[in-house]
């Protein structure tokens, strides 16, 4: 009967065997398919991240790719030949004493037969299995982010744990582009309150200016007056 697959110690046994150079013998399992209690030689222990069918199994004259669960560990005397009994050989059957009857016919000699030797049909050969193709890893997620804090507006990038673009000042107005293209209710009337805000606040500090540099003008024009 096969076995339930190989487990984790089992397969680093094999993985220990192969760098000794021995290549262990393999039952499949059920697993398998058709293949199910046949044997053959581990040859090969590829990258199991790569593919889960990572064990190179020696079957005839192909070497196929398969998984864990696919062989168990072959028992001890698993494929040797049993001794073939050695035929018996017959003795001739020892001759009759002639008789004095005329009327008796002579028997002949039984005939010897030959062994018959049956040709067994050779086993049909498995279909190869194609080996999975590695799947490629994905790229690692890309964060872009873009913020407002004490009146400056910044844009950052970031790929996985590896920074693309430190944060940088943009203006107001590429900020509210940007917004405009996220379509997510309220986000949009945030960065419009915010830049609203600064609006009033820079319009009341240019008019505070705008009266800080009449007076100073003011104050000129007397200056140059008392001339």
């Amino acid at each position: 009967m096969a076995g339930q697959g190989l487990s984790t110690d089992e397969v680093q046994g094999i993985r220990e065997a192969l760098a000794a150079g021995r290549k262990p013998k393999v039952v499949f399992t059920a697993a398998a398919g058709q293949m199910a209690g046949q044997l053959g030689q581990v040859v090969e222990l590829t990258d199991p991240e790569l593919s889960e069918e990572f064990v190179v199994v020696r079957f005839g004259r192909d070497e196929l790719p398969f998984s864990p669960v696919d062989v168990s560990i072959a028992p001890r005397g698993a494929g040797r030949k049993p001794a073939e009994p050695k035929p018996e050989i017959e003795e001739p059957p020892a001759p009759a004493e002639p008789e004095f009857v005329l009327d008796t016919p002579a028997v002949p000699a039984p005939r010897r037969e030959e062994p018959k030797v049956e040709q067994r049909q050779a086993e049909p050969r498995p279909a190869k299995r194609a080996a999975k193709a590695a799947k490629p890893k994905s790229p690692a997620g890309l964060t872009v982010t873009l913020a407002y804090a004490e009146g400056e507006w910044t844009v950052a990038a970031q790929q996985g744990s590896k920074a693309l673009a430190r944060p940088y000042v943009v203006k107001p107005a590429e900020a509210l582009r940007m917004v405009a293209l996220v379509d997510v209710p309220g986000v949009q009337e945030a960065v419009e309150q915010i830049l609203a805000a600064e609006r009033t606040e820079a319009e009341q500090q240019a008019e505070k200016l705008r009266a800080e540099l009449a007076e100073i003008e003011a104050r000129l024009a007397e200056l140059r007056e008392a001339h």
